[in-house]
């Protein structure tokens, strides 16, 4: 599995450097990141190796260029079977630019992972992944003390249709290295009170 998720961890992050090396056109990335418990604890599931599963923290699910008005740059061919009803699906955006990455972006993507610690803020805060409900307000409020910005929280449901933690947005700056305040948060919502699942 950690192959596996090495390997996911190497193509999320050349396809943010391929979005730098295609063109600065747009305003903000937003850096998401994902908690794998709320992942597999839906109809999706997960399959976990013999030898154990990843290590409970969260993991980059993207770095994806946006506008502020809240539209995103895409180069979908309008004929592809890669495009939804809505558009290019965020996955497949950049799809055929993912060989221009280079050594120093791949690494200014990991400096920006190790400068934002999810798990550790909210811990400080008291909110572990334990299976517990905790406050939407609470888990913004530590994330924007433990990292000193307000991130959009994305929830989805478990099998019980429950509300759990599933995502977080934070923005940055279209250098790739630099926190900065979102001009404008993804739509959707969670309920008042959301689960932590335990990973």
């Amino acid at each position: 599995m950690k192959t596996i998720s090495s390997t996911l961890i190497k193509l999320l992050v050349l396809l943010y450097l391929s979005v730098l090396s295609v063109s600065q056109e747009f305003d903000f990335f937003y850096f998401v990141q994902q908690w794998p418990g709320s992942y597999c604890d839906t109809v999706k599931s997960c399959c976990y190796p013999t030898t154990g599963k990843p290590e409970a923290d969260f993991g980059i699910h993207g770095l994806w260029p946006n506008y502020n008005d809240g539209n995103y740059p895409s180069n979908c061919d309008a004929n592809s079977t890669l495009r939804s009803k809505k558009g290019c699906r965020p996955e497949e955006r950049h799809a055929k630019e993912l060989a221009n990455a280079s050594l120093p972006e791949r690494q200014r993507t990991l400096n920006l992972r190790r400068q934002v610690n999810l798990l550790q803020a909210l811990k400080n805060a008291g909110i572990n992944p334990d299976g517990e409900s905790y406050s939407l307000i609470s888990i913004r409020s530590a994330i924007q003390e433990g990292v000193g910005f307000t991130p959009w929280i994305e929830c989805n449901a478990d099998t019980s249709r429950n509300s759990q933690l599933y995502q977080i947005y934070l923005c940055v700056d279209t250098s790739g290295k630099a926190l900065i305040d979102c001009p404008v948060f993804p739509r959707g919502k969670c309920d008042s009170e959301i689960e932590f699942p335990s990973f």
